[in-house]
């Protein structure tokens, strides 16, 4: 764990929302997108201060949104985790390169769409003897919001990790019109309803529109279900 998001926490409710503790900071950011609408960087849009304990809406139907108001309950929210606790590594699959190695865990995909750009992460990684590529690479593994990708060094296996302030990052998707998931940065401990913690990442995103089959983390539902945070 990154020693910033020590005493920093997130608390799967049993169908009911995110208890977060600590102090974490929430922010709000979208994706930038250049003019061929592939997905480029991140834009700080808000910063909010909901103090040391708050709770996040899970079940996407709050009127107080991003926060709970309890909605769920007379909802009926059924937040059932059906993820598991298979470590990153084990949900993932290499893919080899000249000098590098891209794991890619496709069961975490937000989609987010930052691997799109020079013909697709894949298809760079063939092409990592080149250092723009490489370092294209490097960059668009990075800026996944969702850990499914990491790019490795070859012989060590030394991932290549952005340095991120311990955070949440609530998702907007200007470009599809719709909100994406809680993106949780900084190695903060997320732990389930029954208080088992899931592997501590650098990256991970959470759902919160309430539609995800892979619960608590998102798997890009809010696309199809249209899921506005301001609605």
């Amino acid at each position: 764990m990154d020693e910033r998001a020590a005493g920093m926490r997130i608390k799967v409710g049993e169908d009911g929302p995110y208890t977060v503790t600590g102090n974490v900071p929430l922010l709000r950011m979208e994706i930038v997108v250049n003019e061929a609408g592939e997905s480029t960087g991140w834009r700080e849009v808000e910063r909010l201060e909901p103090g040391e304990r708050y709770l996040l809406c899970r079940c996407g139907k709050s009127g107080d949104k991003p926060f709970c108001d309890f909605t769920h309950a007379s909802e009926g929210f059924v937040g059932t985790e059906t993820a598991g606790h298979d470590s990153y590594n084990e949900q993932s699959v290499s893919i080899d390169g000249p000098g590098v190695l891209l794991r890619d865990a496709r069961k975490l995909c937000a989609e987010a769409r930052f691997c799109d750009r020079g013909g697709g992460l894949w298809n760079l990684v063939g092409m990592c003897a080149d250092p723009e590529t490489r370092a294209l690479a490097e960059e668009e593994a990075g800026l996944c919001p969702s850990g499914r990708y990491t790019i490795c060094d070859e012989g060590s296996g030394t991932a290549h990790e952005p340095e991120l302030e311990p955070a949440i990052v609530l998702i907007e998707d200007p470009q599809l019109g719709v909100s994406g998931p809680v993106f949780v940065c900084g190695g903060i401990e997320v732990v389930d309803a029954a208080g088992e913690p899931y592997e501590i990442r650098n990256r991970v995103t959470l759902c919160r529109c309430g539609e995800s089959k892979n619960k608590p983390f998102c798997d890009g539902s809010h696309i199809a279900a249209e899921f506005k945070d301001w609605e």
